[in-house]
């Protein structure tokens, strides 16, 4: 499922192509995704103009000039892609394996920079869904959501707030999107990697008794940012179905220190571990167990 370099790799791909675009026309070539559309949906986009595309957590926002907000998630395989894209080199819109049936939206729309071009929803599992709103914040999805990873309001100070005297596993911990939002399995294990901290260590031993955060969890808030920082840099990760709205594919997946390098070498200098994988809360964990400790 695409995280937050995926999201934002897809929202800067967009924006320059669809701020500023009015949607022409809106063909739904079903009802439903994992949701049905949202009653109206066609109607409510035909004839407004994009303002900005943004994103907060795993999910873009559309800002319309109706003043509602469009809310795309991308689920395990959605796309959003041009079928018609002034780019330097030939686009790939699909895999050889996919077919047109999985675009199940289409909207035509005409930038006055750019000219009319159309912009595709596909997704061949239907895991993404659409939402339209007033206001975002009438959005259930958005509610309760934790800082941004990359913004001035995430720090180590407020995940030892939110870690003081949790027994969870930090790697739980940091899934937990009311703490950090946007972060998935594969970069909380490849910032616990960088930190050098156990996956399986306790969230509160990072905290000190009087509620500050501790060396490990300062490198932590580091190893996040720039783990996630690196990924947006390449344009994420693909491992299966992600592409960009170009349809090209990410970079990050060559990095990877840990995620899916079970018994492989650990990368860390001098670090003489190997690779494991075990199964936190239904969900594979990568770490070395010699340079990675608990704290």
């Amino acid at each position: 499922m695409p995280e937050l370099p995926e999201v934002e790799t897809v929202r800067r791909g967009l924006e320059p192509w669809l701020a500023g675009a009015t949607i022409e026309a809106v063909t739904l070539n079903r009802a439903d995704l994992r949701f049905p559309f949202p009653e109206g949906l066609k109607a409510a986009l035909e004839g407004t103009t994009v303002t900005g595309v943004g994103r907060r957590a795993k999910y873009l926002l559309m800002s319309l000039s109706t003043g509602k907000t469009l809310l795309s998630h991308l689920g395990m395989t959605g796309s959003w892609r041009f079928a018609e894209h002034p780019i330097d080199k030939p686009p790939r819109y699909y895999e050889p394996t996919l077919a047109e049936k999985h675009d199940h939206m289409v909207w035509t729309i005409a930038h006055p920079e750019h000219g009319r071009s159309h912009l595709i929803y596909a997704d061949p599992r239907r895991f993404g869904f659409i939402g339209l709103y007033d206001d975002p914040a009438d959005s259930p999805y958005l509610e309760g959501l934790g800082p941004e990873p990359l913004g001035n309001d995430f720090h180590a100070e407020g995940m030892a707030e939110a870690f003081a005297g949790k027994k969870a596993p930090i790697k739980a911990a940091l899934l937990d999107q009311r703490v950090v939002a946007g972060l998935g399995n594969i970069y909380v294990a490849e910032a616990l990697h960088r930190a050098h901290i156990l996956p399986t260590a306790a969230a509160g031993r990072l905290v000190t008794p009087k509620g500050r955060p501790k060396a490990m969890l300062e490198g932590l808030a580091q190893a996040v940012r720039q783990v996630l920082v690196e990924a947006i840099e390449v344009g994420g990760s693909t491992l299966r179905d992600f592409r960009n709205a170009e349809g090209g594919s990410g970079y990050f997946q060559h990095r990877f220190a840990v995620y899916d390098r079970e018994g492989e070498p650990c990368p860390t200098p001098l670090c003489t571990g190997t690779v494991e994988r075990i199964v936190q809360s239904g969900r594979s964990t990568f770490f070395c167990p010699v340079c990675q400790k608990l704290p």
